[in-house]
Order: C-alpha cells, then sequence, then structure tokens
C-alpha cells in the first residue's frame, strides 16, 4: 500500500470516530434518550463544590406540606467542614438538617476530602416545612448553603415534584382531605375489635391462642 493511500485510510478513520464521538456526546446529553436525571446546576466556592441541588415538592402539585433538598456537597479542602444551614432567600424559610440514618446526631459534616449526600433513602436530610409556600415548580429557586469555614455558597436549585426520577427523594406526602387510612388494624363498624380478637365466651383465649396447652390443663385447675 503506498504512503498516500495509507494516510487516506488514516484520515477516513479519524473522521469516523470523530463523528461517532460526537454522535455518543449527543445522546449522553439527551436526558430523555438516557431515561436519567438531566444535569442540574453546580457552584464551587472554595474548597466546597455543591451539585445536583433541588428543591423537591409534593408529588400532588396543589397539596401544601414540606419539601425537602437534595444536594452532594464535596469538601475539597485538607479540614472538615460543618453545614451549619441551609435557606431561601427572600423567602424567610430555613431547612431543618438531620442526620443520615445510624449517624450520630448534631451538625451535618463534610469531611475532608469526602462529600455529603443530602436527600434519598437514608441520607442527611434538609426539609422545609412550608415548601409549596417557599418554591414554585419549575423555577430556579436560589438556595443558600452556610459552612463554617468557607461561608456562604449559593446555587439556583430547580425545583420540581416528587414524580419520575425524584418520586424517591421527595418529602412525606401529606395526606390529601377526604381520604382515609386502610389496613387490618381498623376496628369494626361498632368500635369493637373484630372477631378475630375476641375472647372466648367464658372469658378464656380460645383454643388457638393458647401457647400449647397441654390436653386435659383446664380439667386439672378446675378440681383445684
Amino acid at each position: 500500500m503506498s504512503r498516500s493511500l495509507r494516510r487516506g485510510v488514516l484520515a477516513a478513520t479519524v473522521l469516523t470516530l470523530s463523528i461517532a464521538s460526537l454522535s455518543a456526546c449527543s445522546a449522553g446529553n439527551d436526558a430523555q434518550t438516557l431515561e436519567i436525571k438531566p444535569d442540574n446546576a453546580e457552584t464551587s466556592v472554595g474548597d466546597i463544590k455543591v451539585q445536583n441541588a433541588n428543591v423537591v415538592t409534593q408529588p400532588d402539585l396543589k397539596a401544601k406540606g414540606p419539601a425537602v433538598i437534595t444536594a452532594t456537597v464535596f469538601n475539597n479542602g485538607v479540614k472538615d467542614q460543618k453545614l451549619d444551614s441551609i435557606s431561601l432567600p427572600g423567602t424567610g424559610q430555613s431547612a431543618e438538617l438531620s442526620p443520615a440514618k445510624g449517624a450520630a446526631k448534631g451538625p451535618l459534616t463534610v469531611p475532608a476530602g469526602g462529600y455529603l449526600v443530602l436527600g434519598g433513602k437514608g441520607n442527611a436530610s434538609a426539609v422545609l416545612a412550608n415548601g409549596r409556600e417557599a418554591a414554585q415548580d419549575g423555577n430556579a429557586q436560589p438556595v443558600t448553603f452556610s459552612f463554617s469555614r468557607t461561608g456562604k455558597v449559593q446555587i439556583p436549585a430547580l425545583v420540581v415534584p416528587a414524580h419520575g426520577y425524584f418520586k424517591d427523594f421527595g418529602p412525606e406526602v401529606v395526606p390529601q382531605p377526604g381520604t382515609t387510612p386502610t389496613g387490618t388494624g381498623q376496628p369494626s363498624e361498632s368500635g369493637k375489635p373484630s372477631e378475630s380478637g375476641k375472647p372466648s365466651e367464658s372469658g378464656k383465649p380460645t383454643e388457638s391462642g393458647q401457647p400449647g396447652a397441654p390436653a386435659g390443663h383446664d380439667e386439672a385447675h378446675s378440681g383445684h
């Protein structure tokens, strides 16, 4: 194969790879194509980086109640930092911060060289008591994170209802008017326990409720 022909083949190969790479990038940025969460805003101040910040509201668009703030906070420094507060400027609302399930009670800490996850099962939480009043779905809501060393870090968080991807990250659902809890633990219409929970007519437990008493047990007692 001549040099000119080899150069032609190489150029064609590079062009093909470039087109393939561009196509892959295009697909990667299309959240609907990959069925993943769209990219959210992120910001960095000093050693702190806040990523994927959202305000997740009630799934029912008309329901009032708590909302939660989700985010991942990275600490690129050599010292731990405490997350002192999260607030929504202009609303007068601040989030109630709670540690992850099983973690020690106290301030939330972003470890040096590590990260802190807010929102989602088992993770630390940031709850806004009146989320619907503080933020409107579809808006980019400014949220301020305050840290012990870095200070204030503000980021526009997307406000979304707890649907789709965000379903498992949403707040506690507020029951709607007119609904009643259901379950086997409800009393009967008379207000008394159901038949299966009533004692026998003699006032003694039914046979099925006795803890394996031997035959003749009652007769032995009656003879005393």
